[in-house]
């Protein structure tokens, strides 16, 4: 699993401003269920000019609960001016980090806060225009152009995890490699595309890397994972001990399970829970 921060732990298990301001100022959107990540951002200015109420409504994973509560507790106090300075940089520096893999939670903050704002001055949402690269989460040309300059990124993985552009099927990870190279001056050769696993291989792999990278990490909190089948590329398991009744299971799944899977045997999988 990712390490968290006490701070980032303390605001998902415990967050703050959840809900929608009353007669709200500002509210912004961004993301979508389909997606996996979806956030609602509200605020409400005082008299003053400054910020006095923020409030949200997330639905995702622990990282983006945690970012979104932290950002409401930002802008309190703030001026538009000041509160359209904030970077998804810093909401993650707020709550003392955030996992590498999960910087796309940050950027999310950032994007539904430009939305309120918009809002509040009778503007629409910014359309990133541009071709969709990722269609898996349609996110276009000019979204990881933006996420580049300005977090400084240099390869698929960085990219994949501030804007989640790559994480799925990875067809697209010739045209963000493209898109990098023509925005650092650097070309990078092509690597070579694996050969096709036979099924014996891909099990044994799939095998490997639950022994190796899943289990140890899941058996820190007291839970633990059995291959059941793999039939194709759909990966059934069974979840056991304390990760067989946790709430957040589908969660550990998607996130972690398969994620890993697509990291160390081949993107194309997807993980099934099977229950007793």
């Amino acid at each position: 699993m990712w390490e968290y921060t006490d701070k980032v732990r303390d605001h998902f298990l415990n967050p703050r401003n959840v809900g929608v301001v009353e007669n709200p100022d500002g509210v912004g959107e961004v993301g979508s269920l389909a997606c996996g990540d979806a956030l609602k951002l509200s605020f409400k200015l005082g008299e003053d000019g400054r910020i006095v109420d923020a409030r949200f409504q997330t639905f995702g994973c622990a990282s983006a609960i945690a970012s979104s509560s932290a950002l409401t507790e930002m802008l309190k106090g703030k001026t538009l001016e000041e509160a359209e300075k904030i970077t998804n940089e810093e909401i993650a520096e707020f709550l003392g980090g955030l996992p590498k893999e999960k910087m796309h939670c940050s950027v999310m903050g950032r994007d539904a806060l430009e939305n309120a704002i918009l809002c509040y001055r009778g503007e629409e949402p910014k359309k990133l225009d541009g071709d969709v690269v990722c269609e898996c989460f349609g996110v276009t040309e000019t979204e990881i152009q933006r996420a580049v300059k300005e977090n400084n990124l240099a390869t698929i993985e960085e990219v994949t995890n501030y804007v989640k552009a790559g994480g799925a099927c990875g067809n697209c990870h010739d045209k963000i490699q493209g898109i990098i190279d023509s925005m650092t001056g650097e070309i990078r050769p092509k690597e070579a595309k694996p050969r096709k696993l036979t099924t014996i291989q891909k099990i044994k792999l799939i095998e490997e890397t639950l022994d190796r990278e899943i289990r140890p990490e899941l058996q820190k909190d007291g839970g633990d994972i059995e291959l059941v089948d793999v039939n194709g590329d759909e990966v059934q398991v069974r979840l056991q001990g304390a990760c067989s009744t946790c709430k957040a299971s589908q969660v550990t799944l998607k996130e972690y399970v398969e994620k890993k899977l697509h990291e160390f045997v081949t993107p194309e999988l997807t993980v099934e829970e099977v229950k007793e």
